[in-house]
């Protein structure tokens, strides 16, 4: 393994985004601007990856026209493309997006095309990388899942939603889950962030991550007597869109260099905060000087001990 970084495959998107002048809750507003991207939550995450100077490829579903808006825009942010499986009747996500004042979004999508990944890849494809990044529409693929785990890989998985017993059974082969915070309320009907690790935490982890844009991330991991909760960075949110994805694919290609998961969730935190400063969730991904600076100009992870209730959350500026 090792001829790329990080290897994924998910939900692959075209956005169509509308900033209006009020709260996404007020009802109605004017649209300030529109804009049309791509996005998806494995497909920004690769292409952070990929922004971030790491290699990345897509191994989902694509069209076996090489002439799709997708596939190109994919090849063209840096992400190996070359052993995606090909169908003819693969095609993106279709998203609208409203993005208020603030930068908090909703989101609308048709998702009824295909998903997941072929059944044939071998295991020499899910060979390339150390490290395989899942999103919800792995359910679609459990068995892949199932071989990669089997052949070492780390299996880094944003989960959005449950689907049911599908979900259950790729869940629990994520050695690395990451969640936002919200799904791990709605999956552990408790508010405390750490009643939420400990209940999603099983003896396969090696680390559960909690993203919770303004109020930062959460961590439990492998062999360590306490979680840790990483406050936001500060900085001026424009569109919170594909902050997440961005936090995935950071934290996935750290890990991929050999990094604890706590150091995964440094450099993710620090990612997903300056994709927050830009239009869409491409235009601000950061580089990894500028990660690196932001990290040093940041206070450090605070420890907070099993069992409390207080997380320790803070509300600041926003954040991925």
């Amino acid at each position: 393994m090792g001829e790329l970084h990080v290897q994924g495959f998910g939900a692959v998107s075209v956005d169509d985004i509308f900033y209006v002048d009020r709260p996404v809750g007020a009802g109605k507003g004017r649209v300030m601007q529109r804009i049309g991207q791509h996005g998806g939550n494995v497909a920004t995450a690769l292409v952070a990856v990929a922004a971030l100077g790491g290699r990345a490829g897509f191994i989902g579903w694509l069209s076996d026209s090489d002439d799709d808006p997708s596939l190109r825009d994919l090849a063209a942010h840096g992400v190996d493309i070359s052993l995606a499986p090909r169908r003819g009747d693969a095609r993106a996500i279709s998203s609208v997006i409203i993005v208020s004042p603030d930068g908090e979004r909703f989101i609308a999508y048709d998702d009824a095309v295909p998903q997941g990944t072929a059944d044939s890849l071998t295991d020499a494809v899910l060979g390339r990388a150390p490290v395989l990044l899942i999103d919800s529409y792995a359910t679609h693929s459990v068995d892949v899942v199932a071989r990669a785990r089997g052949l070492g890989l780390a299996i880094v998985a944003d989960i959005e939603w449950t689907t049911g017993a599908d979900t259950e059974a790729l869940m629990a082969l994520a050695d690395h889950l990451v969640v936002p915070r919200a799904f791990a309320q709605a999956a552990t009907g408790t508010k405390d962030a750490a009643t939420m690790l400990n209940a999603l935490w099983s003896p396969q982890r090696v680390a559960v991550v909690l993203t919770d844009g303004a109020g930062g991330s959460f961590l439990r991991q492998r062999g360590d007597s306490v979680l840790w909760h990483l406050p936001a960075h500060r900085v001026t949110a424009v569109d919170t869109t594909g902050a997440g994805d961005c936090f995935h694919g950071a934290y996935a290609l750290a890990l991929a260099q050999g990094k604890t998961p706590l150091d995964c969730m440094l450099l993710a935190g620090a990612a997903a905060a300056l994709s927050v400063t830009g239009q869409g969730g491409r235009a601000a991904l950061p580089g990894h000087a500028d990660c690196d600076a932001l990290m040093a100009s940041a206070g450090a992870p605070q420890p907070v001990a099993f069992g409390t209730a207080n997380d320790g959350r803070e509300r600041g500026d926003k954040d991925g």
